[in-house]
């Protein structure tokens, strides 16, 4: 499958494809008459690097995590301390966020309830 028929079948942006690519990672892609033909098995990666990036990672942290990835569950450690460590940066952001919702929701209350003694 080339690089377009990709893009259009799994709905993987062309950029992703050529970045997947420049990496090297695709050892089953063969380059035929100038087009890259994409396998299952390189489907299976490009998935995961979606997943990865749709979870916070960037673009060379998803390789990073691939090249560990392809190197078999020795380094299954390390690729858990990927996660773990964007995991909690994420809880992190969201206690962050709560409490400016928090900080929010008592100003509008402050408003409100100065509304209502006026009255």
């Amino acid at each position: 499958m080339t690089i377009d028929e990709a893009s259009r079948r799994y709905n993987i942006p062309v950029e992703v494809l050529k970045e997947y690519e420049s990496w090297g990672l695709c050892c089953a892609v063969k380059k035929v008459t100038g087009t890259w033909q994409y396998d299952e098995e390189d489907i299976r990666r490009l998935s995961t690097i979606m997943t990865l990036r749709d979870a916070g990672f960037s673009s060379g942290e998803a390789e990073t995590y691939m090249r560990l990835m392809l190197e078999g569950d020795r380094t299954r450690g390390q690729r858990m301390q990927m996660l773990s460590r964007l995991r909690d940066n994420t809880l992190h952001e969201i206690h962050f966020k709560q409490r400016q919702l928090d900080r929010l929701d008592y100003l509008r209350y402050k408003i409100l309830h100065a509304g209502k003694q006026a009255d």
